[in-house]
């Protein structure tokens, strides 16, 4: 059987948006427990042009719940980025997950050709669904974990290579 366009999104999103969460909350007890201000924490940036944790969470929130709305043709629901602590963080997330997992296996069927029109700061661009997924939303979804994940390891956090990958799917 293939790999369909449902399998290699909307699972992975999800696994990465959990292990996003516990690595999230080994930041605030990192936090807690060196008597650091949790505030300070999350609007830590890796360099100063780049977004701080709280805009990294947000923006992998946006690109899961973005790109599993335009490959099954829906409308893509709009959080406001207003989290400015850590529970308020893994509120975002768990309601990410909880949209993501509204999403069937048939409404992506088809996708993969499906065009995809994204407006970004440079003009418009136009993919096909496979190539939106594979392409631009997987590596962007990516980018930003993996930058939440780097500030919370520059800023002293005991995390790993593990937390990132998370315990094995089965």
């Amino acid at each position: 059987m293939a790999l369909s366009m449902y399998d290699v999104s909307i699972p992975v999103f999800i696994r990465a948006l959990t292990n996003l969460s516990a690595i999230l909350e080994k930041g605030a007890a990192h936090a807690t427990a060196q008597g650091m201000d949790a505030a300070e924490l999350i609007q830590t940036r890796l360099i100063a042009d780049m977004d701080p944790l709280a805009a990294q969470v947000q923006r992998a929130s946006d690109s899961a719940k973005g790109c599993a709305a335009r490959l099954a043709g829906i409308d893509i629901p709009s959080f406001p980025d207003n989290e400015t602590t850590f529970p308020e963080l893994q509120e975002r997330i768990a309601k990410t997950i909880g949209y993501l997992k509204t999403i069937q296996p048939a409404q992506l069927e088809g996708s993969d050709a499906r065009p995809v029109e994204l407006k970004l700061r440079n003009g418009p661009i136009t993919f096909d669904g496979k190539s939106y997924l594979l392409g631009f939303a997987l590596p962007n979804f990516f980018f930003h974990v993996t930058t939440a994940y780097d500030i919370l390891r520059h800023k002293g956090v005991q995390i790993g290579k593990m937390d990132f990958i998370g315990a094995p799917p089965r």
